[in-house]
């Protein structure tokens, strides 16, 4: 039903040979965070935690993902994010 592109993530988490990566979910999909977890950590070797807080959208990046030492973010939503500068 959706367009996850797993394998896009799964491709650009190896890329960037992430360690820890965390994935934020439109309450629509965090029904699904374990099948997701699941694939991305099997197929990558990652860590890979859930943001469970809000996400409203592309603005709404989660703050304190450094303390965590996340050094890959996914944000499933409606549209692309572009990234402008470093750092979250």
């Amino acid at each position: 039903m959706y367009q996850l592109e797993l394998n896009k993530a799964i491709e650009q988490i190896k890329e960037s040979k992430a360690k820890t990566v965390c994935i934020q979910l439109p309450d629509g999909l965090k029904s699904k965070s374990k099948e997701i977890v699941d694939e991305l950590e099997s197929k990558t070797k990652a860590t890979v935690l859930i943001w469970l807080g809000s996400n409203f959208g592309s603005c709404d990046i989660p703050l304190g993902l450094e303390r965590l030492k996340v050094d890959f973010l996914i944000c499933w939503g409606h549209n692309q994010f572009h990234k402008k500068e470093e750092g979250w």
